[in-house]
């Protein structure tokens, strides 16, 4: 890092800083009210440099702009280096070390070691967390008598920031140790659901309990619901007709058999326009189809479908006994060894000794080849499912961690409404004395006399099972023992506190999406869904012609991938539907008085999303971001997230890159990148040693420490240099890693057709076409919108 003149810092950094400056949020509190969304925005690319005259649209988020970073002041200038993380207790609060170079004006450069606590706020989708309350614990100099120590401790509190401070989350992680880390594993239910296994083309049609059949106005069809596929039946014979990837079927009964046709009934050439029938409109009339048509499994149950295109394809994992299945989307293994199949369905392992079945759990006693699966194989994807690899560590921690938001309580209370069918029902909650609402789609729980309302990661409270809702202030104890059995479980990964007159604080963690953790003996994973069968919510109006039909979340049927891009899961795969699961995919809006399902197709490494859908999880509509977050369904003015706390921006000039920031509190610095003068170096190679003295390594390996104004080689014990060595491996490590999501982030936000069907599956969050309340393509709440078909 070169070194600038006192008047040089101040023209980089305003020339860096032109950007963040335009683009600070305004006060949360003083923040005017929002014309109400109809859907989630999407979240934005970069925003171009703006002019000194035009604000962006938007706040830059926050980012971790690089390491050592450089506050200039006319009376000092301050090098820190990325602080060394000792402990980040319920992933809320920092402590930490960190070495810095101070120079005072006319004075010489002196270095140090300071001890601090942050609190934290993260934001999962950015993978950014945000150091606030900044409190230096103590302050040591390297060979400074004391009455100078204590002038140079009283400028380096003065100079170093106490809010807003952006640092990876990558790296973070990477400087802790794991098995001390708390980890919430849950009595998740791991009993394996039915397997269908096919050796040629063949599909999985699932129907969420007992068919609900809706009339197709001014015809003779009706369509089925609560399934995964287009399904419709003809009401004058009974005969169903299914479209399936390549054509149509029928069958008599759902259970088959299936055969192929190009003979419809006539009034599919009636079907209305305007309702989204369109992709089955293409179909009619009926084509011959395109190869052997498929087989069709059927299943009203969970149920999860092995396909291979073929006899088994093997090939072999370098240095263990096992071997993979090529020719299918599934992750199938074979342990040589034991020569027993392995199949992974929704983060879990299950073991046969034939394809066919049948399977039995085997994540508790997994063989230990499959932590031997290299990182670079074709299969290092189910890593992060392998109890005892790095991924799977990782994948636990990052799902553990909470994204937080700062609610404005009286816009949120605005948005927050829950439509029932009819009065409002409640059930028992088991091994509580609580209860759920069950004829609406949102989550609302009683507990004694009040009603706690979880709305798209936000709790509410009322009196009334209908409202009016205000913004709690905390949740009770009770609700956060709710059992997985329960289809409202989910909410107790939702959390509010630090309450204000104007705000409260929101949280949430994978668990509101569907991921939880797994323990096992030699570590945890993470698994999608709990593995219970929540049996939906089906309900007729007297005279209506829609059946309402309220699904809960499904944990198989799904075909649930995790997707290390993101740190969530992706769902659905063209062999389970178009829709994904009958329950993840289907959902009815009282408002239009039709049902509406999503499209999507996607694998750990790819896929796309073309339309919008209910989550039954969060009850959100639109596309989520897989479990990252919750709120950018709010819009930036109602909640303020960790990545609004701090503005950042870049600028390139012959010296090399300058990343200017200004913080929540007001601070501003820069991190350098160019010509190396001084101590402070720019390749963040100074470390904060435990023992309160400053080391620096060098390309062989060798440590130096900070002496009397010099640096000199030292030998330490085998203890001390591991703990060193530990501390340059965990920095090294999170820089590659987060790096790497960077580039995985920019690439999810690529125009080019490729970069975009990644984009979909990487983070499926764009706004969907909308039009106003009571039209045809409506949301599922009043005032709400979200595209897809609405029939």
């Amino acid at each position: 890092m070169r070194r600038y003149s006192s008047s040089e810092p101040g023209r980089v950094v305003a020339l860096a800083l032109m950007l963040a400056l335009a683009s600070a949020p305004p006060a949360l509190a003083q923040s005017s009210a929002p014309a109400k969304p109809a859907a989630p925005a999407a979240p934005s690319a970069p925003a171009a440099p703006a002019r000194a005259a035009e604000a962006p649209s938007a706040p830059a988020p926050a980012e971790d702009i690089g390491w050592p970073r450089q506050i200039a002041r006319e009376d000092a200038t301050l090098v820190y280096y990325q602080p060394q993380v000792d402990a980040w207790k319920n992933y809320q609060q920092i402590e930490a070390r960190m070495a810095f170079a101070l120079t005072p004006q006319g004075g010489r450069e002196a270095l140090g070691v300071a001890t601090l606590t942050a609190n934290t706020v993260v934001d999962n989708e950015t993978r950014t967390a945000v150091l606030r309350n900044v409190t230096v614990k103590s302050v040591r100099f390297q060979a400074v008598d004391a009455q100078l120590a204590g002038q140079l401790e009283r400028l380096f509190r003065s100079l170093i920031p106490s809010s807003g401070e952006a640092i990876s989350v990558d790296r973070v992680m990477a400087m802790l140790e794991r098995d001390k880390m708390p980890v919430r594993a849950v009595a998740v239910k791991n009993d394996p659901p039915q397997i269908f296994y096919s050796a040629s083309p063949a599909l999985l049609l699932l129907v969420d309990g007992e068919p609900a059949l809706a009339p197709i106005e001014k015809t003779n069809l009706e369509f089925v619901v609560n399934t995964n596929w287009d399904l419709f039946r003809d009401k004058t014979d009974q005969t169903y007709f299914l479209l399936g990837p390549s054509g149509w079927l029928t069958a008599k009964t759902l259970n088959g058999p299936w055969a192929p046709t190009t003979k419809l009934p006539a009034d599919m050439s009636q079907l209305p326009a305007g309702e989204n029938f369109d992709d089955v409109k293409k179909m009619v009339p009926a084509r011959a189809p395109a190869g052997p048509p498929p087989q069709v499994f059927f299943s009203n149950a969970p149920a999860e479908l092995i396909v291979l295109r073929g006899s088994p394809v093997y090939a072999k994992i370098p240095g263990t006994q096992l071997l993979y299945v090529t020719n299918t989307d599934n992750d199938v293994f074979v342990d040589n060894a034991r020569r027993q199949f392995y199949v992974l369905l929704a983060g879990r392992w299950f073991r046969a000794d034939t394809l066919g079945g049948p399977f039995t759990y085997a994540g508790a006693n997994l063989p230990a080849d499959f932590m031997k699966i290299p990182a670079n194989s074709p299969k290092a994807g189910v890593r992060p499912a392998v109890p005892g690899t790095q991924e799977a560590a990782d994948a636990v921690m990052l799902a553990q961690i909470p994204t937080t938001a700062v609610v404005n309580r009286k816009e949120a209370e605005a948005e927050a409404k829950v439509s029932y069918d009819g009065k409002p029902q409640f059930a028992p909650i088991e091994q509580t004395s609580l209860k759920y609402a069950t004829n609406t789609q949102e989550k609302v729980i009683q507990v004694g006399d009040l009603y706690y309302l979880c709305f798209q990661g936000v709790w509410f409270v009322s009196r009334s099972p209908t409202g009016p809702w205000k913004t709690a202030d905390s949740v009770p104890s009770a609700i956060y023992a709710i059992p997985p059995s329960s289809p409202v479980y989910n909410v107790t990964y939702v959390y509010q506190s630090d309450p204000t007159p104007a705000t409260v604080e929101c949280s949430h963690t994978a668990g509101y999406f569907g991921m939880f953790v797994l323990g096992a003996a030699i570590g945890a994973a993470i698994v999608w869904g709990t593995g219970y069968y929540y049996p939906p919510y089906m309900y007729r109006p007297r005279g209506a012609l829609y059946p309402i039909y309220r699904p809960w979340p499904a944990t198989y049927g799904v075909g649930a991938v995790y997707n290390p891009r993101t740190g969530g899961y992706a769902v659905g795969r063209a062999a389970y539907g178009p829709y994904g699961a009958a329950r993840t995919s289907a959902w009815y809006n009282p408002a239009t008085g039709r049902y509406g399902r999503s499209a999507s197709v996607q694998s750990a490494y790819g896929g796309r999303t073309v339309a919008s859908s209910y989550n039954p999880w969060t009850g959100g509509y639109g596309r989520t971001s897989q479990g990252h977050n919750a709120y950018a369904q709010w819009g930036s003015s109602v909640a303020a997230r960790g990545n609004q706390w701090a503005q950042t921006g870049h600028v390139t000039t012959k010296n090399g890159t300058v990343a200017g920031y200004r913080t929540s509190s007001g601070q501003s610095g820069m991190v350098a990148r160019g010509s190396n003068g001084s101590v402070a170096r720019s390749d963040n190679g100074v470390y904060a040693g435990r023992d309160g003295n400053v080391y620096q390594r060098n390309g062989k390996g060798d440590w130096s420490q900070y002496e009397n104004g010099s640096w000199n080689k030292v030998e330490r014990s085998a203890a001390e240099k591991q703990g060193l060595d530990n501390a340059a491996s965990a920095r090294e490590r999170g820089q590659t890693e987060s790096e790497r999501f960077n580039s995985r982030d920019a690439q999810a936000r690529g125009s080019s057709p490729r970069s975009q069907g990644r984009a979909d599956a990487a983070r499926p969050s764009a706004s969907p076409a909308t039009t106003p309340t009571g039209g045809s393509r409506g949301g599922g709440r009043p005032g709400g919108a979200g595209a897809g078909r609405r029939r």
